[in-house]
């Protein structure tokens, strides 16, 4: 997608340099002296393994700072169990159901996984050690979450991905969960200015679902090639008989229009998302999550109506991430930048966005 790729560059370029050079990407040195060797082994695996959202946990501050890392860790962990397929079933399930008692077993480690991030479970000691240093409120929430999640995974290994319910299931325990995690760590933080959000689950079920779906839709060809699938047969099976033939040059055709359907359902959920994102006070709430939702939306973008999601990964530039990173620090920025990516890639293609609906339809 050349359209794509020639936008904002030089803008993107400058970011990145000021980004470099006068934000906060790693620890502070001063950070780094007080900081145990643990907890930067933590801080080196989140960089590794947790790219997409690394740079906005270490715009946090101190404490939460760290609870957010050592949260995204276990959750890479749990996640990298469920993804590598070298596992048997006999032993993910258990381990699965299981995990949140890990976090307290001091010598708890799994040597045998083959997955790309498997250093999470190979020295999960480490990480586990910097979980009990924790206050015990954050301890409470990642334990609570991580059970949670890893018991939703386990049910989904032996059910196939059937219906767009079932998609919604999933993604509810895969990424509303960790939405819902994330804020209530944000609200232990006990700041007067931080509302109680995490109890509205219709608006926080729209962040994860977003969030989930795009990645989902992105990692298509990552997936086949792992022998995953999380793709939903209601909408796939219109355009093929088997998931894995959409990767066929052949196919092309009725592949991106069964992309191009599943990233009209995803859109269904951005006016929660905006809704969401408005009733947030803390700055530093606010900034996580609107980046965080604003740099799915950029990958959404990216992936509608491009083929390329069936030949190779599909990821948003560095210079993007950046400037999204600064720009979106308040509501009127986020929808400008919202409105921006539609009018470059939906609009530009005769289509139409109906922000109120979060639908797509062709232009009168």
């Amino acid at each position: 997608m050349e359209f794509l790729r020639s936008l904002g560059h030089p803008e993107e370029i400058y970011n990145l340099l000021r980004f470099k050079m006068g934000c906060r990407t790693a620890l502070s040195q001063q950070e780094r002296d007080s900081t145990s060797d643990s907890l930067r082994t933590c801080y080196k695996y989140l960089n590794e393994t947790c790219r997409s959202f690394a740079p906005i946990i270490l715009a946090l501050d101190g404490e939460l700072r760290d609870a957010v890392c050592i949260y995204f860790l276990v959750l890479r962990a749990v996640d990298t169990v469920e993804d590598d397929m070298t596992i048997s079933l006999e032993t993910k399930i258990p381990m699965l159901h299981n995990f949140h008692t890990y976090l307290y077993q001091a010598d708890w480690r799994f040597t045998e996984s083959k997955d790309k991030h498997r250093q999470v479970l190979e020295n999960f000691p480490t990480i586990s050690r910097e979980f009990r240093k924790l206050p015990a409120v954050y301890q409470e929430v990642i334990a609570d979450i991580c059970q949670k999640m890893a018991v939703g995974m386990a049910k989904f290994l032996e059910k196939p991905m059937e219906s767009l319910l079932d998609w919604d299931q999933y993604c509810h325990y895969v990424s509303v969960l960790a939405a819902i995690g994330l804020s209530r760590l944000f609200s232990a933080t006990e700041l007067d200015d931080v509302p109680i959000v995490e109890d509205n689950t219709r608006l926080l079920n729209s962040v994860g679902l977003f969030l989930q779906k795009t990645n989902i839709i992105r990692d298509y060809l990552e997936d086949q090639l792992e022998g995953r699938e999380f793709w939903p047969r209601e909408v796939w099976s219109k355009y093929s008989e088997n998931l894995s033939d959409l990767a066929k040059p052949e196919n092309i055709v009725p592949a991106v229009q069964c992309l191009n359907e599943l990233v009209t359902n995803v859109l269904q959920h951005i006016p929660d998302v905006l809704l969401y994102l408005s009733q947030l006070r803390n700055q530093s709430e606010f900034n996580f999550f609107a980046v965080s939702e604003l740099m799915y939306f950029a990958t959404l973008a990216t992936c509608y109506n491009n083929p390329q999601v069936f030949k190779r990964a599909v990821k948003i530039r560095k210079g993007q991430m950046v400037t999204l990173m600064m720009d979106a620090t308040n509501m009127q920025a986020v929808r400008a930048i919202m409105y921006q990516y539609v009018n470059e890639v939906f609009c530009w293609r005769g289509l139409e966005w109906n922000c109120t609906q979060g639908t797509i339809c062709r232009q009168a």
